[in-house]
């Protein structure tokens, strides 16, 4: 097993690099056409015209890893999370941005236009997206449980507050710690999950997604559902941790592959499997090939120091 310090940059890192994986066909739905049209994903792409993010580059980021870079950006420079330096810096990110604002940003936005600070919660989106940014948090306040789930729920809250949301923002933060122990995500997981939830629909999630780890990913993604909604993309992301607990760049590109928000179902497992697995999980090439390699990567040591 890897050394202490280079999981817990691996999970930082893994977490961006599912993010630039996903950007090429993020949002596609049609399983067929991905494969007919772009192969078996295993580089990052650049986005098609059609695309929901046409503005990208190849190596950079959707709005979800965008908004996660922001977060690790506020991290360093506070060195603590300061709820109303990130929300300054994301208010800031989306000033004239050149990419997509899901529904969840701009209804958020529009509160703040109408008076709302920083304290008040934003839309009820019950899109996974919302948590799927932790990944800077978890490594900051690796050290500290109680203070990392109240922070990684206020950050989610501030966009997403939506109770399930929040769920899954305690429950990804305390089975990275787990796992960033050494312990086995899939019993991580299932630990977690009696431990802290039980009755919770999250419990149910956990199980389906663990029960279907000897299935092919990609219809069961699909039967779980491919969208956004907690509902179908939280199962997805245990399926794809318990099945792909040794193989991380089969985790991203498996997730990937079933279309979809690949994107947020990337983030979460990439942050857990980097943080098992370790550096030497991520292939080099898509650790070379993010387009803010250098700032990531200075920051992210500043993190985990």
């Amino acid at each position: 097993m890897e050394n202490t310090n280079n999981k817990e940059k691996a999970m930082v890192i893994a977490s961006f690099a599912a993010d630039s994986l996903a950007l090429g066909v993020h949002w596609i739905y049609d399983t067929e056409s991905i494969l007919r049209l772009f192969g078996r994903v295993e580089s990052f792409l650049k986005p098609g015209k059609n695309s929901y993010h046409s503005t990208k580059e190849k190596g950079e980021f959707t709005h979800y890893g965008d908004q996660a870079f922001v977060l690790l950006e506020s991290l360093v420079a506070e060195k603590r999370f300061d709820l109303s330096d990130f929300s300054a810096r994301w208010r800031a990110l989306f000033d004239n941005y050149e990419g997509y604002v899901d529904y969840a940003t701009r209804v958020t936005l529009s509160k703040y236009d109408s008076g709302n600070t920083y304290q008040d919660p934003g839309s009820t989106s019950d899109d996974l997206a919302g948590a799927a940014r932790i990944a800077p948090l978890v490594c900051a306040y690796r050290h500290d449980i109680n203070k990392l789930v109240e922070n990684a729920q206020a950050q989610t809250r501030m966009t997403h507050d939506n109770p399930s949301n929040l769920e899954a923002a305690e429950f990804f933060s305390r089975v990275t710690l787990r796992a960033l122990e050494g312990a086995r995500p899939t019993e991580a997981m299932y630990m977690i999950s009696e431990e802290h939830f039980a009755g919770s629909p999250l419990s149910g999630w956990v199980r389906e997604g663990i029960e279907s780890k000897t299935q092919k990913s990609l219809s069961t993604i699909e039967r779980f559902g491919q969208s956004c909604h907690i509902e179908e993309a939280f199962p997805s992301v245990i399926h794809l941790i318990a099945k792909y607990e040794n193989d991380l760049r089969e985790a991203l590109i498996q997730s990937v592959m079933a279309g979809g928000d690949s994107a947020a179902r990337g983030m979460i497992a990439g942050m857990v499997l980097g943080a098992y697995l370790g550096m030497e999980s991520i292939p080099g090439q898509w650790i070379d090939e993010l387009g803010k390699k250098d700032d990531i990567l200075k920051l992210t040591e500043a993190l985990a120091a």
